[in-house]
């Protein structure tokens, strides 16, 4: 695949729950942009998958007794099915557990470090996290309280 591919991909999404209509308007709409290229008679590659890390996945799996591993290999199908049942034609699905992601991720970092850039560095950073936003909040941003300004929860 060269330059002149249009590539389009979706979020990855967090399998920590099955799909909703949310995570279905994402993958439509660049199913749908995917679909009107290659109408146009255009090379696409349209990528979609899930990201199979984080503490929302973590607790999910906790709280039903698994490791986190087998959790997202238990809800991972559910998303393809989901895909499937709204046709969504996509051309790669990539999990962040697969070896070909992480050695892809390996591959990056190597060459970011040998090209002597430091646009990656090891540093430590403090904040107030939400869960549920994947975000940190500097103090001023919350409500009273220390509460989520999205979730109104600490």
């Amino acid at each position: 695949m060269g330059r002149d591919v249009f590539y389009i991909t979706t979020p990855i999404y967090y399998p920590n729950d099955v799909p909703h209509i949310g995570h279905a308007y994402d993958a439509v709409a660049a199913d749908v942009i995917a679909r009107h290229h290659r109408l146009r008679g255009e090379e696409v590659f349209h990528l979609t998958g899930t990201d199979e890390h984080g503490l929302n996945i973590q607790r999910k799996a906790t709280a039903a007794g698994v490791e986190p591993q087998t959790w997202v290999d238990d809800m991972e199908p559910k998303w393809r099915e989901v895909w499937q049942r709204l046709d969504i034609a996509y051309d790669d699905y990539i999990r962040t557990t697969e070896l070909r992601h992480k050695e892809s991720v390996v591959k990056l970092l190597d060459q970011v470090r040998r090209n002597g850039r430091d646009d990656i560095y090891l540093d430590t950073y403090e904040g107030l996290y939400c869960v549920s936003c994947e975000l940190y909040y500097a103090e001023g941003d919350l409500l009273e309280g220390g509460l989520c300004p999205i979730h109104e929860r600490p």
